[in-house]
């Protein structure tokens, strides 16, 4: 974006870093289910299936939502689809707070994904607004990485209240959380440094429909997509649902232990979020290759574990909150495709476009893990079996599989497309994959 003024770097930190924070706040309610997933089970006396459907109802309204909000928030500004957002999460977590009957938590769940998906997007919109393009692939980098702290909040300090005050008060405490970066946001974000910039046309119908047709249209845009879909489900899944069962359950950590390495892999995920971006930008023609070495890395390891007679080593499972922790960062370079490969007037419906493959990846291997529990489990025993979570983290396989072909495939559709723009018009400047 071009802007006629320099922007004062105090305000533009001050807006991002008060954005960021709502951001953190939204993972935290994203990922707070992922440590109370045993306590929910016993909350709402439902079985692994029905457990399921907490999170895949909040991640699928998250992700129907993407391509509606990006609408949203080109007619309202960000500032507004934050405090939205945020009200909406906070409403969530209030309902989650006192209920008793399973479908009253199932809309609960639902709040949180709808304000969870007016919150990423409307930050990265903020940094288009706020900082020069050559910074905005950092920001953005930056943005999702430190978002993931949210996850920290969501893992031991969310054990210690439920273990020390109860389901109650702890869902209480998160939504007073909620509402206090609420607060922050309705005094400090400003959707634009200048008036001009923050007003913005919203667009009909049909354009919304045509620059979908023509960001879909694009393989680059495909590519995104897959390789969102193919690098983020595994370390999302553990991380908001499954991995701390698996840690308690499976392999017989205590709740400390077991959110202590769910901490253990965002912290991960801090630090090596930089790295991917920092490889990114150097080797913009190589990034299919980061995320093909992701998504194999991710299924090796795995392999041991699930391979591993009897318990794995306190190594081994060090060893895979790791390597999860680099599955978000890589989920990253989805969005960077679709920023390179399409014009800026589009760039809002490719990235709602990509942000759709991780959480529908998500969706597919949390209900699959939940109903391969519940058949695996044998009716005496009254938690799922270490074999029994082997059997459903194998259903990965398939997933890994699909996407990493189809990433091959919009690829090599991306790199032809490139070529011919590149002897039609010599000066285009879209890196391949």
């Amino acid at each position: 974006m071009i802007q006629a003024e320099p922007i004062p770097r105090r305000a533009a930190a001050l807006v991002w870093t008060v954005a960021l924070g709502a951001y953190v706040a939204a993972v935290f309610h994203r990922s707070s289910l992922g440590v109370a997933g045993v306590d929910a089970a016993h909350r709402f006396d439902i079985d692994a299936a029905a457990l399921a459907t907490f999170t895949v109802a909040q991640l699928a309204v998250y992700a129907a939502m993407q391509v509606p909000v990006g609408v949203l928030l080109d007619r309202y500004g960000s500032r507004r689809l934050l405090l939205a957002g945020g009200a909406l999460m906070v409403a969530g977590q209030l309902c989650f707070a006192v209920a008793t009957d399973a479908r009253l938590a199932v809309a609960a769940r639902v709040l949180v994904g709808l304000g969870d998906a007016m919150t990423f997007i409307s930050v990265l919109r903020i940094v288009a607004f706020w900082f020069p393009g050559r910074r905005n692939p950092l920001m953005v980098q930056l943005t999702g990485t430190l978002g993931q702290l949210g996850a920290i909040l969501g893992a031991v300090p969310l054990v210690a209240l439920l273990h020390g005050a109860g389901w109650t008060p702890a869902f209480l405490t998160a939504a007073a959380v909620g509402a206090t970066v609420l607060l922050t946001v309705a005094a400090a974000v400003k959707d634009a440094p200048r008036r001009e910039h923050a007003a913005a046309v919203a667009p009909d119908l049909a354009t919304v429909r045509r620059q979908l047709a023509a960001a879909w249209a694009q393989p680059g845009t495909r590519l995104g997509l897959w390789t969102h879909f193919v690098t983020q489900f595994s370390g999302a899944v553990f991380a908001l649902l499954w991995g701390y069962p698996f840690l308690v359950q499976g392999q017989g950590l205590t709740p400390t232990a077991a959110a202590s390495l769910l901490t253990l892999m965002t912290v991960g995920t801090l630090l090596c979020g930089p790295v991917i971006a920092h490889l990114c930008a150097r080797h913009p023609f190589r990034r299919s290759v980061v995320v093909f070495t992701i998504t194999a890395g991710t299924a090796a390891v795995w392999a041991v574990v699930l391979a591993w007679p009897g318990r794995a080593p306190h190594w081994l499972l060090v060893t895979l909150v790791l390597v999860l922790a680099v599955n978000g960062p890589g989920s990253v370079i989805g969005f960077d495709y679709a920023r390179t490969f399409n014009p800026v007037h589009r760039i809002g419906s490719a990235t709602g476009i990509v942000n759709v493959g991780g959480f529908v990846a998500s969706i597919v291997l949390v209900l699959a893990v939940g109903v391969v529990l519940d058949l695996a489990t044998p009716g005496t025993a009254a938690t799922p079996t270490l074999d029994a979570y082997r059997w459903a983290f194998a259903a990965q396989y398939l997933l890994w599989a699909l996407g990493a072909v189809q990433v091959w495939r919009y690829r090599n559709a991306a790199r032809r497309r490139y070529a011919a723009e590149r002897a039609a018009a010599p000066v285009a400047a879209v890196p391949g994959g």
